[in-house]
């Protein structure tokens, strides 16, 4: 739905923007086409994250939610430069622009970003890239109104350089989405610590558990952009419990940090020879 309808609108906002002279419009309708092409590569990811595991793809392709996020991100850096050289052109050479056609085409950008962004409010606090999504769509209704206001500006003062300026303004809010973007999907694609789970409160935890004397080997990665693994060795010199401690261990996991992929390994005592001791995670 929201790339159905970000599509019909693309079209019109360029068409119109390119027939008034309008580059703010122009600035939007990339933007949205980037957005449509973004949602593209989300719905991509989610259908790939989707299929079992193999042998070469033990964790299936779940990892791609995470590319698409990366994907996403440097789409909007590269509609970003085009559109900015464009406006510094004609910003420097202000060129006539049809008022009214602008103030008409944004509110109709208004409601369908808005209508879009409400597709996603409920999913944009557990999936990075229905976040983005969401994010994308929420900027897109406020740079309409943006649009809206400049558009209301040159019509009272006859002011062409205004609507360069929108386009300006425009991309600086949307370079500022981007690059929080940019970092939250750099960051999982580097296998950082999701955003949300506190490693070192995760290690505090484990060591609390009874007859563990020592946690090492402690690692937190993003499988996706929806799903965490865990894996830990749990120093324990009487042995481990059974399996409901292990059975418990992973459901406090899940329940307190959302970590839903654990993986434990009992030691009676701490093995000198682990290849990534505790003090070399950062």
């Amino acid at each position: 739905m929201g790339v159905l309808l970000n599509s019909v609108f693309v079209a019109v906002e360029a068409g119109f923007g390119i027939a008034s002279g309008s580059m703010a419009l122009v600035a939007d309708a990339g933007h949205n086409l980037s957005d449509v092409l973004a949602l593209l590569i989300a719905w991509g990811a989610s259908t790939l994250a989707a299929r079992p595991p193999s042998a070469r793809f033990t964790y299936g392709f779940k990892s791609s939610s995470i590319l698409a996020a990366l994907a996403n991100a440097a789409l909007l850096l590269i509609a970003l430069g085009a559109i900015t050289i464009e406006t510094l052109h004609r910003l420097i050479a202000p060129a006539p622009v049809a008022a009214d056609t602008m103030i008409i085409v944004a509110l109709v950008g208004i409601v369908i970003n808005t209508a879009t962004a409400l597709l996603f409010l409920r999913g944009r606090d557990h999936d990075l890239n229905v976040r983005g999504a969401f994010l994308h769509m929420a900027a897109d209704a406020a740079v309409s109104a943006g649009v809206v206001l400049a558009g209301l500006l040159i019509r009272d003062t006859g002011l062409w350089w205004i609507d360069p300026a929108t386009s300006l303004a425009i991309v600086a809010v949307i370079a500022w989405g981007t690059w929080g973007l940019l970092k939250d999907s750099l960051r999982l694609g580097l296998l950082g610590v999701p955003p949300g789970i506190d490693q070192a409160r995760v290690r505090e935890v484990l060591t609390a558990l009874p007859g563990v004397s020592a946690v090492h080997d402690l690692h937190i990665w993003p499988m996706s952009t929806t799903e965490t693994a865990l894996t830990a060795h749990l120093v324990m010199p009487e042995g481990c419990p059974g399996d409901t401690f292990l059975h418990d261990l992973a459901h406090r996991l899940e329940h307190d940090f959302g970590i839903g992929h654990a993986t434990v390994q009992i030691e009676r005592q701490a093995d000198a020879s682990c290849a990534l001791a505790a003090d070399h995670v950062v």
